[in-house]
Parts: structure tokens; C-alpha cells; sequence
């Protein structure tokens, strides 16, 4: 966005030329804006004090500081969450590895290794010569 020529204190000086009774041609022509300018402004910095515009500008830049704060938040918990997703995964494949041979450390039926890795060598048919 293209920074704007007029600080809010002019724009606030501007605005109070207006409605010390110069018309709104007069004044824009003096300064170089638009009609469109101008009113944008007045919808913006009408009715504010220098003050209050500064205060304003400084509640806006806090607010885009805890958008972008909030954003990242969301991100770092959206990644965690399919981190822990796929430990879980994980986990349960490991679980019901464990329950298919027998449940207890040590009992392994010969050749057999979890998730397709390697086929359960019992299973297959014997071969006869």
C-alpha cells in the first residue's frame, strides 16, 4: 500500500479548514487532493482530535502485530496437531502389531514382522518335491 503523503495531523488540519466554513473545492484544490480524498478522510478523521488519530494509527498497528501473532499461533497448533496425528497413527499400527503376536515381548511367531514389511512365512504353503 503507498504510503500517503499527508500525516493525520494534516489530514486533521485539513478537514478543520472545511468546516471553518471553506469549501470543499477550495480546500482540495489547495492541497492537491480529491473530492474523493477528502471525503474518504472525513469518514475516517471526522469528529477526531490529532490526539485520537494518534491513538487510532496506534491501536491499528497493535492490532495488525496480534492478527499476524494469532496467525502464527493457529499455524504452530494446526502443525502439532497432525504431528500428533500421525504419532498416534503410529502408536495404534504398534499397538496392533503387538496384540497379532500374542500381546507379550518375546512371543513373536518366527518371520513375522508388522505392516506388510515382510510377509508371515507361516502362512505361506509348503512346497513338495
Amino acid at each position: 500500500m503507498k504510503p500517503s503523503r499527508f500525516t493525520e495531523e494534516q489530514i486533521i488540519g485539513i478537514l478543520r479548514e472545511q468546516e471553518a466554513g471553506a469549501k470543499t473545492a477550495d480546500v482540495c484544490r489547495k492541497h492537491g487532493i480529491s473530492g474523493a480524498t477528502f471525503y474518504k478522510w472525513k469518514a475516517r478523521y471526522g469528529g477526531l482530535d490529532v490526539s485520537d488519530a494518534r491513538r487510532l494509527k496506534a491501536l491499528e498497528d497493535e492490532n495488525a502485530k496480534l492478527k499476524k501473532l494469532l496467525a502464527e499461533a493457529m499455524l504452530d497448533n494446526a502443525m502439532l496437531k497432525d504431528i500428533n496425528k500421525k504419532n498416534g497413527d503410529a502408536r495404534r499400527e504398534a499397538r496392533s502389531c503387538r496384540s497379532s503376536q500374542g500381546g507379550v515381548r518375546g512371543e513373536r511367531t518366527a518371520g513375522v514382522l508388522c505392516a506388510g514389511r515382510r510377509p508371515n512365512l507361516g502362512s505361506l504353503p509348503e512346497h513338495q518335491t
